[in-house]
This record gives structure tokens, C-alpha cells and sequence, in this order.
């Protein structure tokens, strides 16, 4: 095991997560049965996958060309799937297509780690934005633009550590009446024998030997002050510069800007910062089948995505300027994305060929620059990244909502990081403590929360198919889990939620997500 998160899980062959038992007891009948029959229609999938290709003797699956037309049992409510190899349009070809002369490939789409790699490194093409000068108290979350340097001494005097007694020379020591608080300009200097009265961080006056702390001392009926533990000289003095000097490098630039360090610039001295500036991001959100309000009814579901998406956005960096719903209007799509004034642009649902599904016509219509054309992980395996021009970029999610997560934090996270500034956080890996069932070719990423038994370990939670939110909303982060599944005990690469504290493993109160464990 090693250090940060970053992993990610394929969803089931069919985009139903594969499902291990139950951390605990025993399940209901109601769950077995479901967990039973979703573990036989994803069987049957791999069955009908590997044998699809034969069924009309010509190695071609039957139905394709048709829109919709994929593997059994992958369209699920809701969710636009990316369209079959032998689906795609002649003059639309995947850029990653592993087998370029095969027209009837096995799979297609860009290897997760490779996609992000890709998306990380397209925002890089993008002029280098300029710095803005905020104040500190609009600075958190940002990106320093440039190493923090000290403007002073830290501290900038002599102070007292403690409250106590200066003193001067060998005790005991003839205590002065008057003493000095923080916040005064000082005293005259004490003569050997002399202590006077001092605050916590009080100016020490000129030829003060040390402080000595109230617990520590005693004045008699002279009114003489007596240690009672032997004095060093220079004790409980913080002498000037011991945290830095003026012109030091307090921090490197690209360092994020937490509640830690707008106090260290704040006593170096800052009144404003130097930041990236957040990189604005808009969303277009898709589907006449969405409702902002109410129940589901009659075929209509609610939009889950509208709400979640900017909060998550501006919690990996970004600037939402607008939330967009466009429902499934292609002209309203094109005019949109052809004037938004967003370096990103995020769209849900519509990255499929269905008749409704707009994205890739708008993208070749505006003359853009497909990336990535369909990621080999599970959930959100139809997901895009696109080039609008120079300065602009794309995310196309799909649009069921644990498969929109799954976007986000294999394409969106990326570009955003790059365009804010940020360093690419250390990938960390925990063990898994119960086997994951795995798709055979792709990646999946699987909720899960992280315990300490005493070692870290991850649990991956129950409800983690595509169009399920239960699972991630109880979780800590996402396990990376390899084509095949994993194993209990196997290493995981965990990719944290940028919510996600540190000591979350040991503090997350796991017993309010029991029922979502599997």
C-alpha cells in the first residue's frame, strides 16, 4: 500500500456494476434475488458479446448500423451509450481506433489512463492565462501564480513565548511595577537583577537574558522574583526571523491556497495574492425527458446533474459562469456552444449516435477537434473530449449520473487541473477488502469508503451502476479496478473526491453508509 488515492473501476459488461457479497450479514431475499439475476444478465452479455460476432457467419453483429444497436442489456433509462464499433459513420472514425483496418474491432475507445493523460495535456495548448492579484479573503482554493515570499521577518522582533517575568542577568531579580503587553512598543532596557512583568508575544525589551513563565516563579515579601526551575539563557524568546527572513521563499507557485497558507501570507505581510485565475466552465444540460421539480412521472425523470455538476465543477477549480437546459434541440446546442465564453464547456447526455443525440454532429459541424471518442471504463464509456479552437475545450458526459462522475474525474478533472495551475496529485493505492467483479476489457471505477482495520482498506459500496448515485454519495472515492476485477486484499488505486480530507479513512463514520455496502 502506498500513499495518495486514484483508482478507477469498470462497470460490468452490461453497465450494471458487478456486485460482491455483503460486507455483513445476511442479505434480503429481495437483494439476493436481484444480485443474482444481475450477475446472470451479465453473463449472458459476455456470452452474447463473444459470440455476437459470429452469429450471421460474417463476423458482423446483427442489427448494426442502427442507431441504439449495442451490446445486450447496455442501454439503460436515461443514459445516450456510445454507439458499437461497426455503428460508426465513415467520416466520423474514432481517433484511438485500436484496429484502423478492421472494420468490425472487438472494442474501441481510448485506455483510461491514456484518456487522461490526453485531457491533462490538451488544456496545455491553451495561451498561458494570466495571473490576477485577489484579496486573501477570496484567495482559498486557488492556485499560487507565483512562489509566496516573505515581505518581513517572521517575527518581525523579539517576543515573548509565554507569559512571565523578563529578566536580566542572575537572579534573584527586583521586579519593576510596570510591565508590557502585546501590542505596546516596548520598555527600556532592564539592568542585570531586573525582571518586569511581559505578555505572550509582547516586545522583549533590550538586554533581556530570558522569560521566565509564570509556573515557573515566585516573588517573595520583598517583592523579589525567585526561579524555581534553572534558566537558560534566551528561554521563551522567539528572537526575530527564527520562522524566516525578509525575501525568503515561503512557498513555490502552483502551491493551492488553503486556510494554512492565507495565514502565513497574512503574517508575511500580504494583503492580496498572486492566482490563477479559476478557468470558467459551462454547462449545457440535455434531455426533454429531465424535470427540475417534483416526482418522476409519466417517462420523465428528474435532472440530477443540473444541481450536482456545479458544485463538483467549482470544487475541482472551475468558475461556473451558467447552467444551461437545452433539453434535445440541435440548433439550440450549436448556438450554444458556438458562443459560450467558457474555456470549458460540459454537456450531458447526447454523446451516442440515438436520433436525439446531438454532440457529435454539433462537434463536426463546428469544425472541432475530437480527443477522445469513447473511454474503455465503466460506467461512462461514451464520454468526449473535444477541441473548439484555440483557447476552448469540451467535455461531453454521458447522461446517466454515476457515468457523468465517471466523466467528470477521467476528463473534466484534467483540464481543469492543468488550466488552474495545479500539480497532478500522487496516486495512492489501498487494498481492497472484498473482491470486485470487473468487465473483461475495461476499467472500472467503483465507490467505495476507506477504513482503518487497523491498515487502510477499501470497501467498495453496493449501488454502483451507471444511472445509481447512492453509492458515491456515501463514499470517499473511487477504486481503479483492472479489466477482470480484483481480488480481496488486491492494491487499488483510489481516486479521492475533491471534497475528500485526509483523515477521512480513520474518521469517516461508515455505519450511516452500511446499506450501500456490497
Amino acid at each position: 500500500m502506498t500513499g495518495p488515492r486514484g483508482l478507477n473501476e469498470m462497470n460490468a459488461t452490461d453497465g450494471r456494476g458487478g456486485h460482491a457479497e455483503r460486507a455483513s450479514g445476511a442479505a434480503p431475499d429481495r437483494d439476493a434475488e436481484r444480485d443474482h439475476d444481475q450477475d446472470v444478465d451479465e453473463a449472458l452479455a459476455l456470452v452474447r458479446e463473444a459470440s455476437a460476432g459470429y452469429e450471421d457467419g460474417q463476423g458482423k453483429r446483427p442489427g448494426a448500423g442502427r442507431p441504439g444497436a449495442g451490446r445486450p442489456g447496455e442501454r439503460r433509462p436515461g443514459e445516450r451509450h456510445a454507439p458499437h464499433a461497426d455503428q460508426h459513420r465513415p467520416d466520423n472514425p474514432r481517433p484511438d481506433n485500436p484496429h484502423p483496418t478492421n472494420p468490425h474491432p472487438r472494442h474501441q475507445g481510448t485506455p483510461w489512463p491514456q484518456a487522461r493523460d490526453r485531457a491533462a495535456r490538451a488544456a496545455e495548448s491553451v495561451a498561458r492565462r494570466s495571473p490576477a492579484s485577489v484579496p486573501l479573503d477570496q484567495a482559498l482554493g486557488l492556485v499560487l501564480a507565483a512562489p509566496l515570499t516573505a515581505l518581513t521577518d517572521l517575527p518581525s522582533f523579539d517576543t515573548s513565548a509565554m507569559d512571565g517575568w523578563a529578566v536580566a542577568g542572575p537572579g534573584p531579580w527586583k521586579v519593576r511595577d510596570e510591565g508590557v503587553l502585546a501590542g505596546q512598543s516596548g520598555a527600556d532596557a532592564l539592568a542585570d537583577g531586573e525582571a518586569m512583568p511581559i505578555a505572550t508575544g509582547a516586545r522583549i525589551p533590550r538586554e533581556v537574558t530570558a522569560v521566565i513563565r509564570s509556573e515557573h516563579g515566585r516573588t517573595d515579601s520583598k517583592g523579589r522574583l525567585h526561579a524555581e526551575r534553572e534558566v537558560m539563557h534566551g528561554q521563551d524568546i522567539r528572537p526575530r526571523g527564527q520562522e524566516c527572513r525578509s525575501g525568503d521563499q515561503l512557498l513555490p507557485a502552483r502551491f493551492s491556497v488553503t486556510p494554512a497558507v492565507l495565514g502565513l501570507a497574512a503574517a508575511a505581510g500580504y494583503d492580496s495574492l498572486p492566482v490563477v485565475p479559476r478557468p470558467r466552465v459551462e454547462v449545457l444540460v440535455l434531455g426533454d425527458e429531465l424535470l427540475t421539480e417534483g416526482l418522476p412521472r409519466e417517462g420523465l425523470i428528474r435532472d440530477a446533474l443540473g444541481p450536482m455538476l456545479p458544485y463538483w465543477l467549482r470544487a475541482l477549480g472551475a468558475e461556473v459562469i451558467a447552467v444551461r437546459r437545452l433539453g434535445d434541440d440541435a440548433k439550440k446546442l450549436r448556438e450554444a456552444v458556438a458562443g459560450s465564453q467558457a474555456e470549458l464547456v460540459v454537456t450531458t447526455g447526447g454523446t451516442a449516435s440515438g436520433p436525439v443525440d446531438h454532440v457529435h454532429p454539433t462537434l463536426r459541424a463546428l469544425g472541432a477537434e475530437l480527443l477522445v471518442d469513447g473511454v474503455e471504463v465503466r460506467p461512462g464509456h461514451p464520454m468526449l473530449l473535444a477541441r473548439l479552437d484555440e483557447r476552448r475545450h469540451l467535455v461531453g458526459l454521458p447522461g446517466n449520473p454515476l457515468a457523468a462522475v465517471s466523466g467528470l474525474l477521467t476528463l473534466a478533472e484534467p483540464v481543469l487541473r492543468t488550466l488552474s495551475g495545479r500539480i497532478a496529485p500522487v496516486p495512492y493505492l489501498a487494498p481492497t477488502r472484498d473482491e470486485i467483479h470487473g468487465h473483461p476489457h475495461d476499467t472500472r471505477l467503483v465507490p467505495v469508503v476507506l477504513r482503518a482495520e487497523p491498515q487502510l482498506v477499501a470497501v467498495p459500496l453496493h449501488y454502483n451502476g451507471p444511472a445509481m448515485l447512492r453509492g458515491i454519495a456515501a463514499s470517499d472515492g473511487l477504486a481503479v479496478v483492472p479489466p477482470g476485477g480484483a481480488k480481496p486484499g488486491q492494491e487499488l488505486e483510489i481516486l479521492d473526491l475533491p471534497w475528500t480530507l485526509p483523515s477521512s479513512p480513520t474518521t469517516h463514520d461508515t455505519n450511516s453508509a452500511e446499506g450501500c455496502f456490497t
